[in-house]
């Protein structure tokens, strides 16, 4: 690409969008302390210069009203004063040391650590958990994800067996809950839906109760009644059956428990289930074939089902569309992708609960719908105190007002962010963070295959004076706990000076000899390793701790991107803000990559198929109430996330409008701009109505990212918070993720 730099103008510099989990790569001119302007990068080996809207308007994030200069310590009477940063490290050391050494360190929670693109920080904060003896964490995938990696487990041996669609190459893409237009979810999206929607050859299809921008351009569009997706995707699975559009030769080389699996498939009542859809059975069968015909197919399931009723069928029975049609470990179906790092608590065999509630914790994740069980109680082992670092529960999980009565009755609350959430005005103390661009910061959703990317972003600016790097702050915080010494390091840093080979071994020495220096493996590269990448750089030397051990997990796939070492990978990395290639990946690695006792697919999974026998032959029908399904967080292109906390950044949808059918419309009497009260078991919130003929009558929706406080004033806010409207108890059985999107709810007219 040429650069159009003028000589006088500031050079454009690459780093990321950080609002979704693509993170596209972008490039930026700063000036002064503001994001001036900002374009696509086409230097970026995934995104290619492409980049949606929102972007754009990233300084409202760098640059906004809500950032904090001090950290702050609250008083007896809910206000802050600053306090200075010794202080601050001194007595949040001192408080969670004594909630440890009075209620062990399993009663710290730990939520959070990154954002959409804020993980190096969080990677660090391992170390803090360790010295704390912390060992239940949780994050923002615990209301989403984990029903997935749970299905992930049960099919391919663990959850960490997570699967990425190869759409570029699709013949035929199947969107389940999801609406890629708006929420992205791969490279290039809108690229890819239109290559799509423009080829006759191939086919759109999408499953999804609101006519979304996708649903638009879709060759099929199921457009199922609300929280009805296991009768439809059950339905689908029995046409596949019944019409023998199964690959029975991929079965059975690669799977087992089929017959199992097509007993159950053979009694579902097709017509009765797409009754229950709300579907035509024509149109079922069509899809069907459709799928059941392609040379490839590869399906991409989102927050439409993970957030709603039998989430975690849905996601199994969605699964098995794929692997039914044998578009599973080839090109433009289903693969195991390769990973830079991981970003939730693990994947292991064994299954671990919760200390209070017993519910099943998933990929390390206690489920969030159920943190204020785990507090509110006088159980013996409940949680005391919390951290909270980069992200916000008292709004992003369900039922704020019960969240936020959790985090009152907690002994000690310590969030790191920065700007005074709505979690952070709950806190004891509050740790300023620099921002994303600030510091160097890189995203693990590294999810892509064939080809996967990593992009280690450098600062365009220096930290806003009185804010620190997350990395430093879990630094000091360790060393105020005294969890090791500089005699402990002192050889580490000798072999640091003499080279990376050198330091190499001498780590590996050293944490043989000293083994309790690997609960703290990136703060140790960070004070050993760090100081000798370049002042500022410290951080970065986690990455090459991570640039390691990704060399060692897949040795073929890095080397056929062009690294033939660890070492060269982060090389690579370093010489790149733009991003690189990490893994080139064959498609019969995935096959590989599955972690079964056989090698094989496990089809039958028994509780699964309990879930399926008893869906009932009709949903549960409405209270008469709370007649409307709300969907509460849609994503719109005036939604972004909760990072930009000041609404001047949105164009239009200011108010963040409840979408209602025209039918709906006509009977409560509104119309476009009128104001209804929208009234549910746990709350009530007034919104702005837009009467939108995507939805279907009796479904209702709210967006995302509104509700926030955006200045002085805590109770000021613009558009209506969606969690004041959803509840905890609403949630999966198996995984416990809440049902946002299928939220029983009432609306009047003001």
């Amino acid at each position: 690409m040429t650069d159009t730099t003028a000589p006088h103008e500031a050079p454009w510099r690459s780093t990321a969008c950080i609002l979704c989990a693509v993170n596209c790569g972008i490039e930026v001119r700063v000036e002064g302390r503001e994001l001036a302007k900002i374009r696509g990068d086409r230097k970026h080996p995934g995104s290619l210069g492409y980049t949606c809207e929102k972007a754009f308007r990233l300084d409202h994030y760098q640059s906004g009203p809500h950032r904090l200069t001090t950290p702050l310590r609250r008083r007896a009477d809910g206000t802050f004063e600053a306090i200075d940063w010794d202080t601050a490290i001194t007595e949040v050391a001192a408080r969670l040391a004594a909630v440890r050494d009075a209620h062990g360190g399993e009663s710290i929670f730990y939520y959070g650590g990154g954002g959409q693109g804020n993980h190096l920080g969080g990677g660090h904060g391992a170390g803090l958990r360790a010295a704390l003896g912390s060992v239940f964490t949780s994050n923002a995938l615990a209301q989403e994800k984990t029903g997935e990696f749970w299905v992930d487990g049960q099919l391919f041996g663990r959850p960490r067996c997570h699967t990425s669609g190869d759409f570029e190459h699709a013949e035929v893409a199947v969107f389940v809950g999801k609406n890629p237009w708006q929420s992205h979810g791969f490279p290039r999206a809108r690229v890819v839906l239109k290559a799509l929607a423009a080829d006759p050859e191939r086919a759109l299809i999408v499953i999804d109760p609101r006519r979304t921008e996708t649903a638009a351009m879709a060759d099929f569009h199921l457009q199922v009644k609300p929280g009805t997706d296991a009768w439809c995707l059950s339905a689908l699975l029995a046409v596949l059956v019944e019409e023998d559009l199964v690959d029975h030769a991929w079965i059975d080389a690669h799977t087992r428990g089929f017959d199992a699996l097509a007993t159950h498939l053979k009694r579902i009542p097709i017509a009765a289930h797409c009754a229950v859809a709300g579907l035509d059975e024509a149109l079922v069968r069509a899809v069907a074939r459709r799928i059941g015909r392609a040379k490839s197919v590869s399906i991409f399931e989102d927050l439409g089902i993970q957030q709603n009723v039998n989430s975690t069928l849905d996601s199994y029975l969605e699964k098995l569309v794929y692997l039914l049609t044998g578009n599973f470990a080839k090109r433009g179906a289903m693969n195991i992708h390769s990973r830079f790092s991981r970003v939730s608590g693990g994947g292991g065999r064994g299954e671990r609960r919760t200390p209070v509630t017993g519910e099943r914790i998933i990929t390390g994740l206690i489920p969030a719908a159920v943190i204020p069980d785990e507090i509110l109680t006088d159980h013996p082992k409940r949680f005391r105190a919390m951290i909270v670092e980069s992200a916000n529960p008292a709004h992003s999980l369900p039922d704020s007002a019960r969240m936020r009565e959790a985090l009152d009755a907690l002994d000690c609350v310590v969030v790191i962010d920065v700007a005074l959430t709505e979690t952070a005005r709950h806190a004891h103390y509050v740790l300023p963070a620099a921002s994303q661009y600030e510091k160097w910061e890189a995203a693990f959703f590294n999810l892509e295959f064939p080809h996967n990317t990593f992009q280690l972003r450098p600062p365009l600016l220096e930290p806003l004076a009185g804010t620190l790097p997350e990395p430093e702050i879990h630094r000091r915080l360790v060393r105020a706990l005294g969890a090791y010494t500089d005699e402990d390091l002192a050889d580490l840093r000798a072999a640091a000076a003499l080279g990376r080979g050198e330091f190499a071994m001498a780590l590996m020495g050293a944490m043989a000899e000293r083994p309790h220096l690997t609960q703290y493996a990136a703060l140790v590269l960070y004070e050993t390793l760090g100081p000798t990448l370049g002042a500022g750089r410290e951080a970065t030397a986690a990455v090459w701790g991570l640039a390691q051990t990704c060399f060692m997990a897949y040795p073929e796939a890095v080397q056929r991107a062009g690294h033939e070492s660890g070492d060269a990978l982060y090389e690579a990395i370093m010489a790149h803000p733009e991003g690189v290639t990490f893994t080139v990946d064959a498609y019969d690695e995935t096959l590989r990559r599955l972690d079964t006792p056989d090698k094989r697919v496990n089809l039958a999974v028994p509780e699964l198929l309990e879930a399926l026998d008893a869906l009932p032959a009709a949903p549960p029908p409405r209270d008469p109430q709370y007649p409307f399904v709300l969907a509460a967080g849609e994503r719109r292109t005036s939604t972004a996330n909760t990072i930009f906390r000041d609404p001047a950044w949105r164009k239009k949808d200011t108010h963040g409008a409840l979408r209602v059918s025209p039918d709906d419309a006509a009977r409560l009497g509104v119309a476009d701009g009128g104001r209804v009260r929208v009234t549910t078991r746990r709350g009530h919130v007034e919104a702005v109505v837009e009467v939108s003929d995507t939805m279907l009558a009796g479904h209702v929706s709210l967006p995302n990212g509104l509700g926030l406080a955006h200045g002085d004033d805590p109770n000021v806010t613009l558009g209506a918070a969606p969690n004041e409207l959803t509840s905890t108890t609403d949630r999966d059985p198996i995984a416990g993720t809440p049902w946002h999107k299928h939220v029983a709810a009432r609306v009047e007219a003001l």
